[in-house]
């Protein structure tokens, strides 16, 4: 009998030049769904992907549809190979579409639209260097959050992305996070460095960029998910149409709430967790999170086949 699963998708940090190319070469899935996903943007996003340079695939513009078309690509390949479907799934910021996309929610290249649009607007809403982001590792919760209050003065300083006890994201303008980089290590964070991203996502400056989102998602097709996905903002599962629309718009702004998300997941019965896409970054955070819960990155044929006879 199959084991009652949970799939989850990262978002952006688990790129890098070359990801899926080995997967690429068994499973003719993955350049299909690149190749969909390039026709929507007018670029060749496999041969960013494929050759780089890092610097570009890095911007958030190409990070953002990459990882979209990463998820879904080793989504199919999941699929094609005969693993079976799981009870619910979850989305790291950018990695609730591609969870979207799997659950039957969104048509690829509408999320692929969708997914650009959110880029551009993220990276409008504030200019480049104005905002920063960075890892805290070492502190709870309620000591960033002081440390967040106490460091932002008259500036935007947020806790954003609660991703394992003792490791949390901060975001906000740059001046008020490297102001908060020295105040956490004097708290007695392990680590507390710049993460190298282009957007301040999940705090307050996004928030421009959350009102004009709001139209666009206003005009996209959106079905009720297949599989239940839980939302970064809420950690509920959306109840119609209106409310997931309003979760995505407040995604940009609101914090991720990861450890609630797995926990919520566990509390389903969930008895194996899956990371669908590039990187191993959510399987760590899982095993952090549960140590109790087995947990496997699909990134490659290997893991792949090996996954799916371990769960069914």
């Amino acid at each position: 009998m199959a084991k009652r699963l949970a799939f989850v998708f990262p978002g952006q940090g688990s790129q890098s030049v070359g990801m899926l190319g080995q997967l690429a070469s068994t499973h003719a899935q993955v350049g299909e769904t690149f190749a969909e996903v390039s026709a929507v943007l007018g670029r060749d996003l496999w041969a960013l992907v494929s050759d780089g340079p890092a610097e570009e695939l890095d911007q958030t513009q190409n990070t953002q549809p990459a990882m979209l078309a990463a998820g879904v690509a080793v989504w199919r390949c999941w699929r094609e190979a005969g693993g079976p479907a799981p009870e619910v799934m979850a989305g790291h910021s950018l990695g609730e579409y591609t969870a979207l996309v799997c659950a039957g929610a969104l048509d690829l290249a509408d999320a692929a639209r969708l997914v650009a649009e959110r880029a551009r607007l993220m990276q409008e809403a504030t200019p480049v260097g104005a905002g920063a982001m960075a890892a805290i590792l070492g502190l709870t919760d309620a000591q960033v959050q002081r440390l967040c209050a106490e460091q932002a003065g008259a500036e935007v300083l947020e806790a954003v992305n609660f991703n394992a006890p003792g490791q949390v994201v901060i975001a906000g303008q740059r001046a008020a996070v490297e102001r908060a980089l020295p105040a956490a290590k004097a708290l007695g964070a392990k680590r507390a460095l710049l993460l190298p991203v282009s957007v301040p996502s999940h705090c307050a400056l996004m928030r421009p960029a959350s009102d004009q989102l709001r139209a666009t998602l206003d005009t996209c097709s959106l079905r009720q998910p297949e599989i239940p996905v839980i939302h970064n903002a809420s950690v509920t599962v959306a109840g119609d149409l209106a409310q997931l629309r309003e979760q995505l718009a407040q995604q940009l702004y609101c914090p991720v709430r990861w450890v609630e998300t797995i926990r919520a997941i566990g509390e389903r019965g969930v008895e194996h967790l899956i990371e669908c896409g590039p990187g191993k970054v959510l399987a760590g955070l899982g095993k952090r999170i549960d140590k109790t819960r087995p947990t496997t990155a699909v990134v490659d044929t290997e893991t792949l086949q090996a996954a799916i006879a371990e769960v069914e």
